[in-house]
């Protein structure tokens, strides 16, 4: 062995006998992001950016804000911190059309920024945000769209990275045509829609179900959106006289539909009925004595578990909830919250690294996850909701007069 080799063997020894002496470990790899669609990173003192896509204004205002205030108590608790970084919440009003999501989709998809999307409320607004949203590489998780093309894999409403919590509708239109046929024992009925997604589908859905059970449709209308004249397709409807007629659509047409269905000749015992998207608090008060005996089918939630978000949401707000969608907006950014704790990397010095496929492997990945809303487990589509937590209401003079909610007044299976 030559004195050179000896003396650089030597010294290599030392060096690595002082390096371990003094505790020294390898500098670790910094991180590089593998993910197929990208990731967000989130510098040490920078916060988990999570934004909503919701109807906070006009007359559906009251779907979004039951969705909002679920989604800050939820971010109340996990003490509006997420991983060692504060949780920012912002958002997008959607309005609850086609444009308003057109345009809150294209806004929230150019912020890179941005982990996740809770909304949207309407079927209509889903449609038209998803394209710019899935092509972002984000997830959206909505509480209330129950349009069945979002989440059919052969459908062009389809887009990867959408979510719901919210039932989907082929459950919905079901229960209610089994509701109207078995349990009020009518044979004929008559649909209306408004031409939205969400309205057109659930009629129809509604009404194959109530022919499947050996009933007739008299009739399916529609009305236009802004509509404020419902006595010509009243009178329609009434020339085949249904027993009952199911209108599942919003507010204010569904006010004006109800409350003008007195004022049709041949349809004054005429049973009305509709559906979540008129689950509101403004609906019987907006509506008057026309809301009296009228049927809603929609969300249903029991337990102590949403009895302690109630409590929440009284202190934190006041009064209750005025719509029906707020306990799916609850699971539906805690669904994602814990999505996150299971993908994030973390550097020693505090920075997030997110990848966005992985985030959305890990939501359909999602199994068995106990919400208020029940066991959600989603599927390869986006569906992480069974249909259980539905029920039917009965409106009465005390709606009118301001109480909310009604108490249920029929569930499937009971």
């Amino acid at each position: 062995m030559s004195k050179r080799f000896h003396l650089t063997l030597i010294t290599l020894v030392i060096g690595a006998l002082v390096v371990a002496a003094c505790g020294g470990t390898p500098t670790p790899a910094p991180f590089a992001c593998t993910d197929a669609i990208g990731c967000v990173d989130i510098a040490p003192d920078a916060p988990i950016h999570i934004a909503y896509a919701l109807t906070v204004s006009g007359a559906t205002a009251t779907l979004g804000e039951d969705s909002k205030g679920a989604i800050e108590i939820a971010i109340d608790d996990k003490g509006g911190e997420l991983l060692g970084h504060k949780i920012e919440l912002t958002g997008e009003d959607t309005l609850c059309n086609a444009e308003g999501g057109q345009a809150a989709g294209t806004k929230l998809a150019a912020d890179p920024t941005i982990v996740g999307i809770v909304g949207t409320n309407c079927s209509s607004e889903a449609r038209a945000a998803m394209p710019q949203i899935s092509g972002a590489g984000m997830v959206m998780i909505s509480p209330s769209n129950t349009n069945p093309d979002l989440t059919n894999p052969d459908h062009p409403d389809h887009h990867p990275g959408y979510f719901r919590t919210a039932h989907n509708d082929l459950f919905q239109g079901r229960v209610a045509a089994e509701f109207a046929y078995n349990e009020l024992g009518v044979k004929t009925a008559a649909t209306i829609h408004d031409g939205s997604p969400y309205a057109e589908s659930l009629q129809k859905v509604f009404a194959n179900v109530f022919r499947e059970l050996g009933g007739t449709i008299t009739t399916q209308e529609a009305v236009n959106v802004g509509d404020t004249d419902m006595k010509p397709v009243l009178t329609k409807i009434a020339t085949g006289a249904p027993e009952i007629i199911y209108f599942p659509i919003f507010e204010p047409e569904g006010d004006l539909i109800a409350a003008q269905m007195d004022e049709v000749a041949g349809l004054e015992n005429t049973i009305k009925m509709g559906a979540d998207g008129l689950f509101a608090d403004t609906f019987p008060e907006g509506t008057g004595d026309g809301a009296v005996g009228m049927y809603l089918s929609g969300p249903y939630v029991a337990g102590g578990p949403y009895d302690e978000f109630l409590a929440k949401w009284k202190t934190k707000f006041g009064g209750v909830p005025p719509s029906g969608f707020h306990a799916h907006a609850y699971d539906a950014t805690n669904m994602l919250f814990a999505a996150i704790e299971k993908v994030a990397v973390k550097d020693a010095d505090g920075t997030l690294h997110i990848g966005r496929q992985a985030l959305r492997d890990a939501m359909y990945a999602t199994k068995d996850y106990n919400g208020l809303t029940g066991k959600l487990t989603c599927d390869a589509n986006g569906d992480c909701a069974t249909g259980e937590a539905l029920g039917v209401f009965k409106l009465t003079e005390a709606e009118v007069g301001g109480a909310w909610p009604p108490p249920v007044f029929w569930q499937p299976g009971q």
